[in-house]
C-alpha cells in the first residue's frame, strides 16, 4: 500500500467541501440541496464514481468551478470521494445543513477556505481518503484580546447577535 498527500488546487479565497457519498444519485441529490438552500449559488461539483463507468461525475452552476472540482475529484481517486467548490462570498455554513440532510451522504471531511490536501492510501485499482491536511497548526491558546476580537469578527459579519 501506498500512502499519498493530495494537494487539493483552488484559488485562496475560495472554500471547498469534501465527502464521501455511496451512490451516483449523489451528483443530482447535492446539486439541488446547494440551489435550494442559497438561490443563485455559485459551486461546481464533482463525485468519483467507484463502480460500472468509473468516471468523475460532474454538475454545478459555474463552469471553471465545475472543472475544478472535477480535476480536484480526478487527482484524489479516491471512490464515492465528492468535493464541492464553492463560489466567491459563499461559505460553507450557508450550505452544511442542506448537505446533511442528502441521505446518500456518508461522510463530510473538511470544509474550508484553507490550504487542504487529502490523505490518500492506494492499493492496486483502488483508493481510499485516511483523513485531509486543513490549515496550519495552532500558534498558541487565545487570551482575553483574542477572545474579544473573535467575538467582534463573528458579529461584525452578521454570525452571532449582540447581546
Amino acid at each position: 500500500m501506498e500512502l499519498l498527500r493530495v494537494p487539493i488546487e483552488k484559488p485562496e479565497e475560495l472554500n471547498v467541501i469534501l465527502g464521501h457519498s455511496h451512490f451516483i444519485k449523489t451528483v443530482e441529490d447535492v446539486h439541488e440541496a446547494l440551489v435550494q438552500s442559497l438561490p443563485g449559488i455559485k459551486f461546481g461539483l464533482a463525485f468519483n464514481e467507484a463502480s460500472q463507468d468509473r468516471l468523475v461525475r460532474k454538475s454545478g452552476t459555474d463552469p471553471e468551478l465545475v472543472e475544478l472540482a472535477a480535476n480536484n475529484a480526478l487527482a484524489v481517486g479516491a471512490g464515492h470521494f465528492f468535493i464541492i467548490v464553492l463560489g466567491e462570498g459563499v461559505f460553507p455554513i450557508n450550505v452544511m445543513h442542506a448537505l446533511r440532510a442528502v441521505p446518500e451522504l456518508v461522510n463530510l471531511y473538511a470544509a474550508t477556505a484553507n490550504p487542504l490536501a487529502v490523505l490518500v492510501a492506494e492499493e492496486g485499482e483502488q483508493r481510499a481518503v485516511l483523513g485531509v491536511f486543513d490549515g496550519f497548526v495552532p500558534l498558541g491558546v487565545e487570551g482575553p484580546a483574542d477572545e474579544e476580537k473573535r467575538r467582534g469578527f463573528l458579529r461584525m459579519i452578521g454570525y452571532k447577535l449582540d447581546g
